[in-house]
């Protein structure tokens, strides 16, 4: 697993987009429409790499065979009131590296990382009834709702998505 400063983001994007275009392709509700293409996902990453400079967006990669094969990232706001909390965003397996623990392995990672940074509560979305639900559940998110017609899936098709939050650290001792 490896942290990626902005240089390294930019410097990698073309192969994080092949990830991003693969996870797409997979069916994943990641803010995207199929198919996405290469160059729009090169952009994006691209797009990413102030926030990393700027310490408002952490992201972390996993390597196989010297390829990245999952990433997720942790964005930090930057308001005096929220900066107890974080919100995970993009965690994306490769569809060759499913099933092998990795999605977990990159929660954990940034959780932790949270930890570290003095985060105290955690937060996302997901598309409702997709497999990832089962990770969070399984470790240790809360369900906090349910939003109908929330995002597009890669298809077009609305669908609902499903926000998890999580205390960590100090304020999550007891949660």
């Amino acid at each position: 697993m490896r942290r990626l400063d902005g240089p390294h983001l930019l410097a990698a994007s073309a192969e994080l987009a092949d990830l991003l275009v693969d996870t797409v392709a997979g069916g994943a509700s990641i803010g995207f429409l199929a198919p996405l293409e290469p160059a729009a996902a090169v952009a994006w990453w691209r797009e990413r790499a102030q926030a990393v400079a700027a310490g408002r967006l952490t992201v972390w990669v996993a390597y196989d065979a010297g390829r990245p094969a999952g990433t997720v990232s942790l964005a930090l706001p930057d308001k005096p009131n929220s900066r107890h909390r974080a919100e995970i965003i993009k965690l994306m397996v490769h569809r060759g590296a499913r099933g092998r623990g990795l999605g977990r392995a990159l929660l954990a990672t940034a959780e932790a990382a949270a930890v570290a940074a003095g985060i105290t509560l955690l937060h996302l979305d997901t598309e409702t009834g997709s497999p990832a639900e089962s990770l969070y559940r399984s470790a240790g998110w809360t369900r906090a709702g349910t939003i109908p017609d929330y995002a597009a899936s890669p298809d077009g098709v609305l669908r609902p998505t499903t926000l998890y939050y999580k205390q960590v650290g100090t304020a999550g001792a007891g949660g």
